[in-house]
């Protein structure tokens, strides 16, 4: 096992096994889907709800795409 861990090379592999296979391309079936993505508030700072949120739409959005 190697000592450190070499992302680059796992993941340039799986990249290349996703592209051919399709997992990228949207199905084109079904209506389309719109989500409403707010600015951001400035009367606070980031914490951990923000990146929540954001993953929670990215997900939505990958899952109807």
């Amino acid at each position: 096992m190697e000592k450190t861990f070499q992302p680059a090379d796992i993941e340039t592999r799986w990249y290349r096994h996703w592209e051919s296979s399709g997992y990228f391309a949207p199905s084109g079936d079904g209506s389309p889907y719109c989500i409403m993505i707010p600015p951001p508030n400035v009367t606070g700072s980031l914490h951990m709800g923000h990146g929540f949120q954001e993953a929670i739409m990215d997900a939505l959005i990958r899952y109807h795409r």
